[in-house]
């Protein structure tokens, strides 16, 4: 089996984890996560050979993108404190225990090298987080928490690992040099953001086709990571501040079948990269065992210590911060998401699970250091690293559902059917107004007229039957059932229209193009 034969192995194994996870109750990243351990134990397959420097800017831009487009802004604002005390402040605490640890038990291991484990394996994964919440039902506040935990620590740790890089490569370290290359790296990553967001949203106007503004969503995630790396900024950061600004003033209310197509590429994107991704941490199993060989036992040990560390701190970490984030809120009158039990303060622990950013920053560390010597103790830090990854993907990855049914952490779904019905009120007072406005300077026939305030009133009844009283939901029920026949026929006749213009597709002298623009043209009419 070569490389390219490999990617074709894991791009399958990413499509089939989604059901099996579906079947099993487990996160498909795990499942990947094994499926790439399994396939590293056969003889036949190959080493993974990407360059290191590659899969931070391969693998994190879609991944980063897709999930922003899950959220919005303004769960990240209202969540500014929690996120802040997880992404920033628990991300510097993991760093410095992980060093101290590392520092006294790995003999000869310096503190800049110490420094740089800390920072790689500080910050737990975003897409195993989120897949993982997504699945289990967890309570919107602990998914918005984790989410924004999950993509704003990666920026912290990765400017971290490259400031103790730096100083292990090149034997120095500067305390203000660090701090102003942080804020340095924010400043540019939030401006060069911001200005491709802006351009892309120009741009797509420009585009105006739906295939065309779909295919620059794709690119534009790339350009923003590239773009700040090259200006010393953090790519990470640049491509969530493009999303965000995408997401809150690129969309166009009217444009259905942009947001539709954009919608179903963007959730095969994340489903295929996500696979790869995992798939590939598991198949690095070749290069741990490899290091490994003739010193299991303290690697073992050193690998096992940190393990407790990385848990142990988050744990001791998040107790007193949730305490401090109560208080705050309870103080302030702001729309803040925050654990609102020790219970569910112990699942966002057991959600710390490391994924791709620890893996990519694992690899990428340097050969040689800047006198030609060997990175101090540099295998034995992936080892550390890889030990870390996986028992917290396994481990937590696989026992979290059992957990979270344990301890009976579910969503408020009373009360996320009570915002689908003020929405569909919502919906419904539009639709009338707007109809209002069409009848004060066009005179539409009384039957007509009432014939639109029903639907008017549909419109909100079909996102949520119980906003209309009995008589009503009675009379809806029975237009849908109506409905539903109309659109059973309907459907038949298109589907007979689809299979005749499709059959003259191998008709002699037929024209592929205008066949399939037909087609285009009745596959529309099938979502109306």
């Amino acid at each position: 089996m070569d490389q390219l034969a490999l990617l074709f192995v894991l791009l399958l194994g990413a499509l089939l984890s989604v059901p099996l996870g579906d079947r099993f109750g487990l996160p498909a990243p795990v499942l990947m996560t094994v499926f790439g351990i399994a396939l590293a134990l056969l003889d036949f397959v190959p080493n993974v050979d990407i360059p290191p420097d590659l899969i931070l800017p391969a693998l994190l831009p879609p991944l980063l993108y897709a999930a922003v487009r899950r959220t919005s802004w303004r769960q990240f604002a209202a969540n500014i404190r929690p996120i802040l005390l997880l992404a920033v402040a628990l991300v510097f605490v993991t760093m410095t225990c992980v060093a101290t640890v590392a520092h006294a038990i790995v003999p000869g291991l310096g503190l800049a090298a110490a420094f740089a484990l800390g920072a790689l394996v500080a910050p737990p994964d975003p897409v195993a987080a989120t897949a993982v919440a997504g699945q289990l039902g967890l309570p919107r506040r602990l998914v918005s928490i984790l989410e924004g935990e999950g993509l704003f620590n990666d920026v912290t740790a990765i400017v971290l690992y490259h400031v103790a890089i730096a100083a292990a490569v090149g034997g120095t370290f500067s305390p203000w040099s660090a701090g102003f290359d942080l804020v340095l790296s924010a400043v540019v990553a939030v401006a060069v953001g911001l200005g491709l967001g802006w351009g892309a949203n120009r741009l797509m106007d420009v585009l105006g086709d739906a295939t065309l503004q779909i295919g620059l969503t794709l690119l534009v995630p790339y350009a923003s990571y590239v773009l700040a790396e090259e200006l010393h900024g953090s790519g990470v950061l640049a491509v969530l501040t493009t999303a965000m600004f995408l997401a809150e003033y690129a969309s166009d209310a009217d444009d259905v079948m942009t947001r539709l197509a954009g919608h179903t590429v963007w959730d095969v994107v994340d489903t295929l990269v996500t696979g790869v991704a995992f798939g590939l941490i598991g198949l690095e199993l070749h290069n741990a065992v490899r290091t490994a060989s003739g010193h299991w036992t303290e690697l073992l040990g050193w690998a096992g210590a940190v393990v407790g560390v990385v848990i142990l701190v988050r744990l001791v970490w998040l107790l007193p911060a949730t305490w401090l984030t109560k208080r705050l809120h309870a103080r302030r009158d702001h729309d803040e998401d925050i654990p609102t039990s020790l219970r569910e303060t112990v699942v966002m622990w057991w959600a710390g699970m490391r994924g791709v950013a620890s893996v990519a920053l694992a690899l990428a560390i340097p050969l040689e250091t800047d006198d030609g010597s060997p990175f101090p103790h540099r295998e034995e830090i992936i080892f550390i690293a890889f030990g870390v990854i996986l028992v917290t993907l396994l481990l937590q990855g696989l026992t979290l559902p059992w957990l979270v049914g344990r301890l009976r952490v579910r969503a408020d779904t009373e009360g996320e059917k009570e915002f689908e019905r003020s929405l569909a009120v919502r919906a419904a007072k539009a639709a009338k107004l707007r109809l209002r406005e069409i009848e004060a300077v066009e005179e539409l026939p009384e039957e007509l007229s009432e014939q639109m305030l029903r639907r008017a009133f549909d419109i909100g009844v079909r996102i949520s039957p119980e906003m209309g009283d009995e008589e009503r939901r009675e009379a809806q029920q029975q237009r849908a059932k109506r409905v539903k026949r109309v659109r059973r026929i309907q459907n038949e006749m298109l589907s007979a229209a689809r299979h005749e213009v499709l059959a003259a597709r191998s008709e002699p002298g037929a024209d592929p193009e205008i066949v399939d623009r037909v087609l285009r043209h009745l596959d529309v009419r099938s979502l109306r």
